[in-house]
């Protein structure tokens, strides 16, 4: 699967993984929303420019790279639970612990190429944002170019929790990954006779994504 990546799987990876990366003492408060996107971004950008080939060759250590400490940017409890959706009320907090869990790891394993993989000349993150509607809710605008010149919109939705902004959601080109996930979500439910164990357990981030691209291919 990670050898055939589609180009917008690609790109939807390193979107998740560049907002995602971590900081030390990069959810200060006194960060706004805009401020920890950048700031996050520059970090691993930093990290990996020059080692792109290394990274590829050596994927494990990127995985752990963007996971460490990743609990300080991405509010996977919050994520997990809109994913599941109506299904998140019936579940034990076993399950609704575990998915987060599962969530969280099945998504850096499935994503993290997608950093070194997805041919891309320029990241940035656009100097007109939109005013804040909510004070506990926010969004940042990015543009991923790609070496052939293609520009790609990159939305992220962040919330603030605990006094500090978390990131609860990507939008990629148009395609919004959390209702994406929900979606496969309730058809897994569906699926498995809302078996949620064996729906968390045959979790995987990428299939919602190939599912909707091959409908709108059709």
């Amino acid at each position: 699967m990670m050898a055939s990546m589609s180009v917008f799987i690609r790109l939807a990876a390193l979107a998740f993984c560049l907002a995602l990366f971590p900081l030390s003492a990069q959810a200060a408060p006194e960060r706004s929303p805009e401020q920890l996107i950048r700031a996050s971004i520059d970090a691993l950008m930093g990290k990996i420019e020059g080692r792109r080939d290394y990274f590829a060759d050596n994927i494990g250590e990127l995985q752990d790279l963007v996971d460490d400490s990743l609990e300080d940017i991405a509010d996977f409890r919050y994520i997990g639970a809109s994913v599941m959706g109506r299904y998140f009320q019936n579940a034990t907090p076993q399950q609704r612990s575990r998915f987060a869990v599962t969530f969280r790891q099945t998504l850096i394993d499935t994503y993290a190429k997608g950093l070194v993989t997805f041919d891309y000349r320029e990241v940035r993150v656009l100097d007109a944002q939109e005013s804040q509607r909510y004070e506990d809710q926010a969004s940042v605008a990015m543009e991923v170019v790609a070496s052939d010149g293609s520009v790609y919109p990159v939305s992220y939705s962040l919330r603030l929790t605990d006094d500090q902004w978390k990131v609860v959601n990507v939008i990629v080109n148009g395609i919004n990954l959390g209702l994406t996930f929900r979606n496969q979500f309730d058809q897994a439910m569906r699926d498995q006779n809302r078996d949620y164990d064996a729906v968390i357990s045959g979790w995987a981030p990428e299939l919602a994504v190939e599912e909707l691209e091959q409908g709108s291919s059709r």
